[in-house]
């Protein structure tokens, strides 16, 4: 009896621990989405198209979302969406996980922490979030055995050239020009679970992406020269009918 009383009390710690577990990840996500005064926002029609359309929003002193531009036409990957590696999990988003060389766009939430270009940032005085001039020996690793994978390196910086598959981004034009770095499969780099995903320049609306989201130049830069790192932006892709079940939980913007 009195071991029977002990696995009981066992029993029940243990699921008092697990819900304290996830009650703490709930309060992780819901502090982030909180957080952020700038949203990107990619709906697309179905998991399988590889057409969307992009809003951006920024939160009022008020916590109101306040619609920053009209919605503008992107393309995703050429395979449609996959579950990314962001900052909330969606296991029942009926989707399969992203992997490398999926040629799928991840679908989750994700932080914005740096953009990238061609030109040097002493030329872009609107600037408010971490840049990377493209150079010719900066390289982005998707080389899932490497140290630098899903990182930006420049080649002649690092100890040891490790990979042996990369994107040689000063190569990619007009696609690299601009961009900004999805932080997804970040926290931590997980092999195998994707690489490489940018917000970037496409070359005409029936353009191709293997995973990344692409959109006009011009629109492109006002992004990057927008972002607000004090504003904590973040990235949201989902599909629509996702996007619709999860915004009021997440406090997000109804898209108009």
């Amino acid at each position: 009896m009195f071991f029977l009383k002990i696995k009981i009390l066992c029993t029940i710690f243990f699921h008092l621990m697990l819900t304290f577990s996830i009650l703490s990840q709930q309060i992780v996500e819901s502090f982030e989405l909180s957080s952020t005064k700038q949203i990107i926002i990619v709906v697309a029609n179905s998991i399988n198209t590889d057409k969307g359309s992009l809003y951006r929003y920024e939160r009022s002193e008020r916590s109101t979302w306040n619609l920053i531009s009209n919605p503008i036409p992107v393309i995703i990957g050429r395979k449609g969406f996959a579950l990314g590696d962001g900052l909330i999990s969606l296991d029942d988003a009926g989707m399969d996980k992203k992997v490398e060389g999926d040629k799928k766009s991840p679908a989750g939430v994700f932080t914005l922490t740096k953009a990238f270009g061609f030109i040097p940032e002493k030329e872009l005085n609107e600037l408010k979030i971490p840049y990377v001039q493209i150079t010719d020996m900066t390289e982005c690793v998707d080389d899932s055995e490497s140290k630098f994978y899903n990182q930006i390196v420049r080649n002649n910086e690092v100890d040891t050239v490790d990979w042996n598959t990369s994107e040689k981004m000063r190569k990619s034009d007009p696609w690299y020009r601009f961009g900004v770095f999805v932080d997804n499969n970040c926290s931590p780099v997980k092999s195998g679970n994707g690489s490489c995903i940018f917000l970037h320049n496409w070359n005409g609306p029936d353009d191709t992406t293997v995973g990344c989201t692409a959109m006009s130049s011009e629109k492109m830069k006002e992004i990057v020269l927008w972002l607000d790192m004090k504003k904590m932006p973040i990235l949201v892709q989902l599909t629509t009918k996702l996007y619709n079940r999860q915004k009021d939980e997440w406090g997000l913007p109804d898209l108009k």
